[in-house]
C-alpha cells in the first residue's frame, strides 16, 4: 500500500480499518544471495538500495533484536554535510541530497527538517578554521555562511553570547542541515526494502560464518545456518566482536555515546547548535522536547547506557552556552554504542575473506550518512567496486598511511 493524504482520508472515513504491518515478518530461507547482517539504519539502508538500484534480489537483513532496536533510534538525528577534507566532504553532500529526496524516494514520512546548524566559535583561530572549512563546502556544493556575532545573536538570542570566558564571535552555518526522525528512517527504509522482495528477519543472531578456504559459504545464525554468497556486515558498535567470528581484528574500539530530551517546551531553537568551547550540540523535537548530547565516554563498553561523568559535562556544556536550558527538567536518556574508528571516519570496504564485507567505523557520523552509507555499500556488494564517494574508505588505509584525520584531535577513538 502506497501512503497519501487521500488515503489517510479514506482510512479515517471507515474507521482505519484497512491499515496493514509495514512489512512481512519472514522465516529465514535456507539461502540467498546476499545476506546483510545489522538491521539498523545503514543496513536496511543497503538492502533497499540493493534492491531498487542495482536490481539485486533474494536478500535478506538479519537483525538479533527488533528493526531500530542499536544507533538508528539512539542518537540526535543531526543530518549535516558540512564537513572540511576531501576524503569526507563529496561523501557527506552525497548523503545529504539522497536525505532531500528520501521521503518521496521511500513514501514515507522520516520527518526530514532542514532547518540549519549552526557550528559557532569563540576565538579567531575558530573563525579563521571554520572560514576554511566553509570555503571548502562551497566548492563541494553543499553551501555555507559565515555569520558575525551580530547575525548569531538576532538568530538566537536565547545564547549566553557575553559569557566573559566563552564570547561568541560568530559562526558556520549550514542552511541545508536539520534533522530526521531518526526511527522513522529505519521505518521507512525496512518498508520500502520489504516491498521490493527483502526478508526482514528479527530475533536473528548471527552465531558464526561458514568459510571454506577463504571463501565465505554463509552465516550460522540462533536461527539456523543460512547459506549466502555475499555478506555485508553493517552493525555499528558490535563490529568489533562480530567480525573477530571471521577470524578478523578491526581498527575500531566501541564506546558509549549518550543523548538526552527534555520535557516538551514552547519553539525555542530554530535549528541546531554546536557549543565551539566544548562538546555539547543541541535541537528541539517537534514534540517540543530539546535534544542534546556531548562526548563519548571515555571507556570501552558494549552495554547501552553511560555514567554520570559525562552526564556532569554535557550538563556543563549547556549552561555554558544558554543558561535558560537549568531551568528544563531532562525527561530521558540513553545511549548508543558506537564504533570508534582510529581516525574518526567510516570503513566501507571488502575484507581478506572473499565474500565478507565491512561497513563500520561511524563514530559520531553514522545517523546522517544513512542514505550514502547503504547506497555505497550496496554499490560495493553489487559491483566489487568501491563507490566514487567512498574510495577513501577502505580497511587498510590505516597500515598504507592513508588516514582521515577530519579532527585532527589525536591518534585514539576518545580523543575523535
Amino acid at each position: 500500500m502506497r501512503f497519501s493524504g487521500f488515503r489517510i482520508v479514506a482510512e479515517a472515513l471507515k474507521g482505519h480499518t484497512g491499515w496493514r504491518p509495514l512489512w512481512r515478518d519472514p522465516e529465514p530461507q535456507p539461502a540467498y544471495d546476499y545476506v546483510i547482517v545489522g538491521g539498523g539504519g545503514h543496513g536496511l539502508a543497503t538492502a533497499y538500495y540493493l534492491a531498487s538500484r542495482f536490481g539485486a534480489a533474494r536478500i535478506a537483513v538479519l537483525e538479533k533484536g527488533w528493526l531500530g532496536s542499536g544507533n538508528v533510534a539512539r542518537n540526535t538525528t543531526i543530518i549535516r554535510s558540512n564537513y572540511l577534507l576531501a576524503g569526507n566532504e563529496p561523501f557527506y553532500e552525497f548523503s545529504m541530497k539522497l536525505w532531500e529526496g528520501l521521503e518521496q524516494d521511500l513514501n514515507f514520512n522520516a520527518m526530514v527538517s532542514q532547518r540549519g546548524i549552526i557550528n559557532l566559535f569563540h576565538t579567531d583561530a575558530q573563525r579563521d578554521a571554520f572560514r576554511r572549512r566553509g570555503n571548502a563546502m562551497m566548492l563541494a556544493g553543499a553551501g555555507a555562511r559565515l555569520l558575525d556575532a551580530d547575525e548569531v545573536r538576532r538568530m538566537a538570542p536565547f545564547l549566553n553570547h557575553d559569557n566573559a570566558r566563552f564570547p561568541i564571535r560568530g559562526g558556520l552555518m549550514q542552511p541545508r542541515a536539520g534533522t530526521a526522525r531518526h526511527d522513522g528512517v529505519a521505518w521507512g527504509y525496512a518498508r520500502a526494502a520489504a516491498r521490493l522482495g527483502v526478508d526482514l528477519i528479527q530475533n536473528c543472531e548471527v552465531t558464526g560464518f561458514r568459510i571454506d578456504n577463504g571463501r565465505l559459504r554463509g552465516v550460522e545464525t540462533t536461527r539456523g545456518s543460512i547459506a549466502a554468497g555475499t555478506v555485508g556486515v553493517a552493525v555499528a558498535g558490535s563490529s568489533s566482536r562480530v567480525m573477530a567470528q571471521a577470524g578478523l581484528r578491526l581498527p575500531i574500539e566501541s564506546h558509549v555515546l549518550q543523548a538526552f530530551v527534555t520535557e516538551g517546551l514552547k519553539p525555542t531553537i530554530p535549528g541546531v547548535i554546536t557549543f565551539g568551547a566544548g562538546h555539547f550540540y543541541i535541537s528541539q523535537s517537534d514534540k517540543g522536547g530539546l535534544v542534546f548530547g556531548g562526548d563519548i565516554d571515555g571507556y570501552n563498553s558494549y552495554a547501552q547506557r553511560g555514567g554520570l561523568p559525562v552526564v556532569e559535562d554535557v550538563a556543563e556544556g549547556g549552561m555554558a552556552l544558554m543558561p535558560v536550558i537549568g531551568r528544563a527538567r531532562l525527561l530521558r536518556m540513553w545511549g548508543g554504542v558506537v564504533d570508534m574508528s582510529m581516525d574518526g571516519s567510516p570503513i566501507i570496504d571488502r575484507t581478506p575473506v572473499d565474500g565478507l564485507y565491512l561497513n563500520g567505523g561511524w563514530c559520531y557520523g553514522g545517523f546522517k550518512a544513512t542514505p550514502a552509507s547503504g547506497y555505497a555499500f550496496a554499490h560495493l556488494l553489487a559491483t566489487g567496486e568501491p563507490h566514487e564517494t567512498a574510495r577513501a574508505y577502505r580497511l587498510d588505509r590505516f597500515a598504507r598511511g592513508y588516514v582521515i584525520d577530519e579532527r585532527g584531535a589525536g591518534a585514539q577513538p576518545n580523543l575523535h
